[in-house]
C-alpha cells in the first residue's frame, strides 16, 4: 500500500504554496531542456494524426504556482512545436491540449485549482493518485512531466526499521549522512520497486512516440534535511521524545544518480533515453547560503510526514528548531558549500 506525503495545504505562512523557492529553482533550471526535448525530439505530427487533441499529465503536482508555471511552459513548447511542424503545411489551427495535474488523494487540489489562471490556453483536471500506478487509460497521455516528485517512495523500506537488521538506520532519519552502505543498498532496492511499477504504468498509458521528462534535486540542499534529524535528536536528550520514535523514522526519499535511473529505464526497456545528466542551475538561495529560506521551504515538505510519525506538537517544535538554527546552518553552507545539482531526463516511448 502506497503511503501519502502531501505537502502542507492552504496558503498559510508555512504552506507549501507560499514557500516553494526551491522547486521553483529546479523547474526554472530546466525550463530550456524541457523546450529542447520537445522541440528537437516531440514528433507532434505523428501525435495528431488521428485526432487535434494532445494530452499532458503532470506527475506530482502538489500545490501553488510552480506546477502551473512548469505547464506552462510546456504548453507553449508543444505550440511553437505545432505551429513549425503542422501548420506552416496546414491551414488547421484547432489545436486542442487538455493538462491532468496528478498527485495524491490528499493533496489539496482545491488551492491548486484556485491558482489556474482564467485565460489558460488548456483544459485542466485534477487526477488523485499515487503516480507509482496506473493513473489513466492505456494510449491516452503524449506528453508527461514531472519535477521534484520522482525521488518520494512509495514507503520506507522495512529493513531500516529492524534492529536485527544490518540496514537499521538508527539515530538518523535519511540515508545522506549514513556511513552504513547498507541503509542505501535498502532505499535503493525501494526506488528500483518502486520505478518498476510507475515505467509499467507509463508505458501502458503514453503513446508509443509519446514522450515523458523527469526532473529531480541531486545534491546541495538534499544535504539540509541532516538538520531536522539533529532537532529531533535534541528533543530526545531533553526528554522531551522518546527515542524509538526517532530510531522508527526515515524520510521516504531516494535521489537517483544518472546511473540508478538508466538502470531502470533500461530495465523496464519500454522508452528510449533521448536525454540523461546532471545539470548546474544557478540557485541563489544555495549560493548566497540562505538558509533560513531554504529550511522553511523544506519544512513546507517535510512537516507533513513528521506531524504523522510523531504528533503535530512534537512535529512545530522540531520545525520551529531547526529554521532557528539558520545561522549556524548557513555557516555550515558556506564551509562545506556544494553547487546546486539536479537530474534531467527525457524519454520517448518506443
Amino acid at each position: 500500500m502506497t503511503t501519502s506525503f502531501p505537502m502542507n495545504a492552504g496558503d498559510g505562512p508555512y504552506s507549501f504554496s507560499k514557500n516553494s523557492q526551491l522547486a521553483r529553482e529546479v523547474l526554472e533550471g530546466s525550463k530550456e531542456m524541457v523546450r529542447d526535448a520537445i522541440i528537437g525530439k516531440f514528433d507532434i505530427k505523428t501525435m495528431l494524426s488521428s485526432s487535434n487533441t494532445l494530452c499532458i499529465a503532470e506527475l506530482g503536482c502538489s500545490v501553488g504556482p510552480n506546477t502551473l508555471i512548469a505547464m506552462q511552459h510546456v504548453v507553449e513548447a508543444l505550440k511553437d512545436k505545432y505551429l513549425s511542424q503542422i501548420m506552416t503545411n496546414s491551414t488547421n489551427n484547432n489545436l486542442e491540449i487538455q493538462v491532468f495535474f496528478n498527485d495524491h488523494v490528499t493533496n489539496d487540489f482545491n488551492t491548486l485549482f484556485r491558482s489556474l489562471p482564467i485565460d489558460r490556453s488548456y483544459y485542466a483536471f485534477g487526477v488523485p493518485g499515487s503516480f507509482h500506478g496506473r493513473l489513466f487509460p492505456s494510449r491516452s497521455i503524449h506528453f508527461a512531466h514531472s519535477s521534484c516528485s520522482i525521488h518520494w517512495l512509495s514507503k520506507i523500506p522495512k529493513e531500516l526499521l529492524d534492529e536485527k537488521s544490518p540496514s537499521w538506520n538508527k539515530g538518523l532519519i535519511h540515508y545522506i549522512g549514513a556511513s552504513n552502505i547498507e541503509v542505501v543498498n535498502a532505499y535503493f532496492a525501494q526506488f528500483e520497486k518502486d520505478m518498476e511499477m510507475f515505467f509499467n504504468a507509463r508505458a501502458e498509458e503514453i503513446v508509443q512516440g509519446g514522450m515523458m521528462v523527469l526532473i529531480t534535486p541531486f545534491s546541495s540542499y538534499v544535504r539540509l534535511m541532516k538538520f531536522f534529524g539533529s532537532s529531533l535528536t535534541d528533543l530526545v536528550n531533553e526528554g522531551k521524545l522518546d527515542e524509538s520514535l526517532v530510531d522508527s523514522f526515515n524520510l521516504p526519499m531516494y535521489f537517483p544518480s544518472v546511473e540508478d535511473m538508466a538502470k531502470v529505464v533500461e530495465k523496464n526497456d519500454c522508452f528510449s533515453i533521448e536525454k540523461i545528466e546532471l545539470t548546474y542551475p544557478k540557485s541563489k538561495l544555495v549560493d548566497e547560503a540562505d538558509a533560513k529560506t531554504l529550511m522553511i521551504n523544506l519544512r513546507a515538505v517535510l512537516e507533513g510526514l513528521f506531524i504523522n510519525h510523531f504528533g503535530s506538537e512534537i512535529a512545530k517544535e522540531a520545525c520551529e528548531r531547526t529554521i532557528l538554527k539558520s545561522e549556524e546552518i548557513s555557516t555550515w553552507m558556506k564551509a562545506n558549500y556544494e553547487k546546486s545539482c539536479q537530474l534531467f531526463v527525457a524519454l520517448k516511448r518506443n
